[in-house]
């Protein structure tokens, strides 16, 4: 196919979602979440089951979070996020540690293998939360990690849930406002925001800028 082709092709399909998005009726997010009230209990039960499995494969757990918050609100959503999550992490440590853990073993002897798996094991609960709570650390590649470590199941585990607590929070929060409405948490977390940066604030103002040298008096010459 040349280039000229390919060109052409993708205008072809851009035309065509922007044709579908004029043309089709496409429902917002408040029709979302009526949707999934009429359904029952059948949106939180699959939701719950596509986040628990699905983000065992490297798929961001902010799609869900977002998705939990739209369709089944603060409360709810929250719960799924943290459960599906505690799940996942055990799926893919357990996995990690069944297909990997021999593979790391045998490698122990390496100073960087052995830095690496020392710190994850001996740092429990705390290491783990910590990890966790930094956005940047991808969640399932550091689960298989954990998997092929040292680390034990409970400490993990704890420190999973722990760790995700506020980016889980903040997300669904996030989510469930995309209806259209103020959700409490939201009011919540903009308090909490607001007395924090007061906080700076009043600490800013009360620093005390350091005084000017006092000049010392000149030394008398001697009397005439």
């Amino acid at each position: 196919m040349s280039g000229r082709t390919k060109l052409i092709v993708a205008l072809a399909v851009a035309a065509l979602f922007a044709a579908a998005v004029v043309l089709l009726p496409i429902p917002g997010p408040a029709e979302l979440r009526a949707w999934a009230a009429a359904t029952g209990p059948a949106t939180p039960v699959v939701l719950l089951v596509a986040y628990s499995l699905l983000t065992v494969a490297p798929i961001p757990r902010t799609v869900f979070n977002l998705a939990a918050g739209l369709l089944v609100g603060t409360t709810a959503g929250i719960a799924i996020g943290l459960v599906a999550t505690t799940i996942a992490a055990g799926l893919s440590f357990g996995l990690a540690r069944l297909l990997g853990r021999d593979l790391v073993t045998r490698h122990l002897h390496r100073a960087g293998v052995r830095t690496v798996n020392d710190r994850l094991s001996g740092g429990g609960v705390l290491a783990i939360t910590s990890l966790r709570l930094i956005p940047v650390v991808p969640f399932a590649p550091f689960s298989y990690l954990c998997g092929v470590s040292s680390v034990r199941l409970a400490p993990y585990l704890a420190g999973t849930l722990l760790g995700s607590v506020p980016g889980t929070v903040a997300v669904v929060v996030l989510g469930d406002a995309l209806t259209g409405g103020t959700p409490p948490a939201l009011l919540a977390c903009y308090g909490a925001f607001a007395l924090a940066g007061a906080v700076g604030l009043v600490r800013v103002f009360r620093k005390r800028t350091p005084a000017a040298p006092v000049p010392e008096p000149e030394p008398a010459g001697p009397a005439g």
